[in-house]
């Protein structure tokens, strides 16, 4: 009889331990799940947990229970920024005039079209996506307070100081160039520039974005900048195409004169802002580490646009969110900060070319 009472006790005991242990093991799955997986921007990105083992020792409650944990993980894991506010800017929302020579689309507020919704996002002032016929374009006409820089994604467009005669101009330069794909020319209008931008061509539209900054502070010395950013290094990642001015808002007059940018290879900019830009393959995903490790403030947002070059076949997604873009979309992303980590996926039938503003 005592070896009897003996032996129920021991297996009480047992029992008891099993669901002990049981619960603990959900608890601690639980606890690393939350800890691991909850918006952080100090966070490793580089932590892996062994999902598989994990949920492997959990209880199950009904057959289908590893999966729904699974596919809850996978949801979470997904979200790298699911701290940030996500907003698609449709490319039906954004302002239009077709003029002949030029086709235009505002995402911002410009010229003749007002919205109130879209004036501005942190520095971002302007961003124009514009088609201009060959043998016209922009006359001479005046900047000033701006930082303003064309992207140039097809065709020829020819940048001109206003000081410069036409047939007159010599080799290419800052003041005179003949900008193709993958061409770049920027304008500090500062105290006051003028330039005209024209299609040269005999035949073909040039199809460009023209974007527009807030600069830091007022009266700056005006200056031209032109450079050219590789199709092939876009398709590896994100390229970072301008960056603050060394120096910062204080720079000096001799880092104004060097105009060096914090980014190497990059062009410098009179903001706390980084524009940068890839070309995606299909089903292809690229990250982009917010703030590029060159910026001031911490708190940042970023802009997406996705320009209208693939005949509406290409498309992306953000974050590893359900929404997709189009062509002609463009996403404000807010809430996130530097060194967040924002995915964008191609999920489309042909490569998706990007362009990011990331702007205090």
């Amino acid at each position: 009889m005592k070896r009897l009472i003996l032996a129920l006790s021991i297996s009480a005991a047992l029992f008891s331990a099993i669901i002990y242990n049981s619960n603990t093991i959900k608890s601690s799955f639980q606890e690393i799940v939350s800890e691991y997986y909850q918006p952080s921007a100090t966070r490793s990105q580089d932590i892996k947990l062994p999902t598989t083992h994990l949920l492997s020792t959990l209880p199950n409650s009904s057959p289908t229970a590893p999966s729904q944990h699974m596919n809850a993980v996978k949801s979470t894991m997904s979200k790298a920024l699911s701290h940030a506010k996500i907003t698609p800017h449709r490319s039906g929302a954004r302002g239009h005039s077709d003029h002949g020579w030029l086709n235009t689309y505002h995402s911002f507020s410009f010229a003749n079209w007002f919205n109130p919704n879209f004036t501005h996002f942190g520095s971002l002032r302007v961003l124009n996506e514009d088609r201009v016929k060959a043998n016209s374009g922009f006359p001479t006409h005046p900047h000033r307070d701006f930082e303003i820089f064309s992207y140039i994604i097809s065709g020829e467009l020819t940048h001109r100081d206003s000081m410069l005669k036409k047939g007159a101009e010599g080799a290419q330069s800052d003041k005179f160039y003949r900008m193709h794909r993958g061409d770049v020319q920027f304008t500090t209008g500062g105290t006051g520039i003028a330039h005209s931008e024209q299609n040269e061509h005999n035949k073909d539209t040039v199809h460009f974005l023209q974007i527009w900054a807030i600069p830091w502070k007022r009266g700056l010395t005006p200056r031209y900048h032109t450079r050219h950013f590789d199709d092939e290094k876009k398709r590896q990642g994100f390229v970072p195409i301008l960056s603050p001015l060394k120096g910062g808002v204080d720079a000096t007059h001799q880092q104004e004169q060097a105009a060096e940018a914090t980014i190497d290879g990059t062009i410098p900019i009179h903001a706390d802002f980084v524009m940068s830009a890839a070309i995606i393959p299909p089903q292809g995903k690229f990250e982009w580490v917010v703030g590029a490790n060159a910026t001031e403030n911490p708190k940042r947002k970023v802009y997406i646009h996705l320009p209208m070059t693939k005949g509406g076949k290409a498309k992306i997604r953000l974050d590893g969110r359900d929404e997709v873009y189009n062509e002609g979309d463009g996403a404000f992303i807010d809430d996130v900060r530097a060194g967040d980590k924002l995915s964008v996926e191609s999920v489309g039938e042909v490569e998706a070319e990007v362009v990011l503003l990331d702007t205090a």
